[in-house]
């Protein structure tokens, strides 16, 4: 015999995890179990978002989260973007996904079809969502759409804005255009290079000219299986160089 949740449509059941939803909402992990999200099964991931994304509770933000979940079909996924809609009262909630998950839509909650590794669809995206204030990438997991999304979206990051990378413990295997080679162009190899670039003011070479991530990236914290950017102006300054030059004897 078939149970009462499983007769429901999906639609009745986004209904009941919405209704739901109003009495967890200050608390991510039980809005979690309310609308079912494969986010951090494993992994102490809402430890680390209240951590990190808490100054961003009662703004009013724009939030992408790459990938709504549930693959194929249409009527699954879209837990996360509920949840993130939920825990963030003032925000617009934009998500992208290669299949069609329109529905998922609803109040505040507005879904792009396409690719995260398509820089033509991202631009038409931000046409209309404008610059956002967290970037979520749960998408594909594959090292070059990882790279390619956040070159291009953090740009379009606010100043104190916050870019999270999910699962990457891809950038191992094979299969998600990983590897174990120190200098193969994986997601975890790409950013763990922008490292030095958080200390480009000390560096010795005069002339030197710090490019648009050495500028503009604050602090990179990596956790296992996640990593947090935070936006911000990196000009604090040196405070032993003078333009890259070591003092004179």
């Amino acid at each position: 015999m078939q149970t009462l949740k499983s007769k429901l449509s999906p639609k009745s059941k986004r209904f009941i995890a919405n209704t739901l939803a109003q009495f967890v909402r200050f608390d991510l992990k039980k809005l979690a179990k309310v609308y079912n999200p494969s986010k951090g099964e494993c992994y102490d991931f809402y430890s680390l978002y209240r951590k990190y994304l808490k100054e961003f509770r009662f703004k009013k933000i724009r939030l992408l989260e790459i990938g709504v979940g549930g693959y194929e079909d249409p009527e699954r996924g879209g837990g996360s973007l509920r949840m993130w809609r939920s825990y963030f009262p003032f925000s617009r909630v934009y998500a992208i996904d290669i299949n069609d998950k329109s529905p998922h839509e609803e109040r505040r909650i507005k879904i792009f079809k396409g690719s995260q590794s398509d820089t033509l669809f991202l631009e038409k995206m931000l046409d209309q969502t404008g610059n956002l204030d967290i970037v979520i990438d749960d998408g594909s997991h594959i090292s070059e759409d990882v790279i390619t999304s956040f070159e291009f979206l953090f740009p379009y990051l606010n100043d104190g804005g916050v870019y999270v990378i999910e699962d990457t413990q891809t950038s191992y295997w094979k299969e998600c255009g990983g590897s174990m080679d120190k200098k193969a162009t994986t997601t975890m190899n790409y950013f763990k290079k922008l490292i030095d670039g958080l200390n480009y003011e000390e560096f010795p070479v005069p002339g030197y000219r710090a490019d648009y991530f050495e500028e503009n990236i604050v602090s990179i914290h990596f956790y296992h299986n996640i990593i947090f950017i935070k936006k911000g102006k990196n000009n604090k300054g040196s405070n032993v160089l003078t333009n890259h030059e070591m003092p004179s004897v």
